[in-house]
């Protein structure tokens, strides 16, 4: 036996406007809020090298569902989020602009477009 290789080769257009269209890229899927203000909880108790357990008591949550809201896990209540961002030494409003601010950089980066036709590829022969 054999292997057959056949003789051809694959065009790729050197112009853009002779490429042939792309289907356009999926949407990216916007980030959860619940996961950005876990982040944001967790990224910023660990800059503080606090534990789980001390932000947990300082906050008067029980230790799991800090957990759980630091992982995305749990839709936490206003009057939650709030006693674990005083815990932090935040204002609500200071977590709340933090987590908008990770939302937007998200968001933009996901959404940025090929400067390429081709995606960065460009073959020359």
């Amino acid at each position: 036996m054999t292997n057959h290789v056949p003789n051809e080769a694959r065009v790729i257009p050197l112009r853009p406007g002779t490429a042939r269209p792309q289907a356009p890229a999926p949407e990216p899927k916007e980030p959860l809020w619940r996961d950005l203000v876990g982040d944001v909880l967790r990224r910023e108790r660990q800059a503080q090298e606090r534990t789980l357990r001390d932000v947990a008591e300082q906050a008067r949550i029980s230790l799991p569902y800090l957990s759980e809201i630091e992982r995305g896990r749990k839709e936490a209540s206003s009057e939650v989020l709030a006693a674990a961002a005083h815990a932090l030494g935040l204002g609500l409003g200071d977590l709340l602009s933090r987590v908008q601010g990770e939302l937007v950089r998200q968001v933009d980066t996901g959404r940025r477009a090929p400067t390429s036709p081709y995606g960065g590829l460009c073959l020359v022969a």
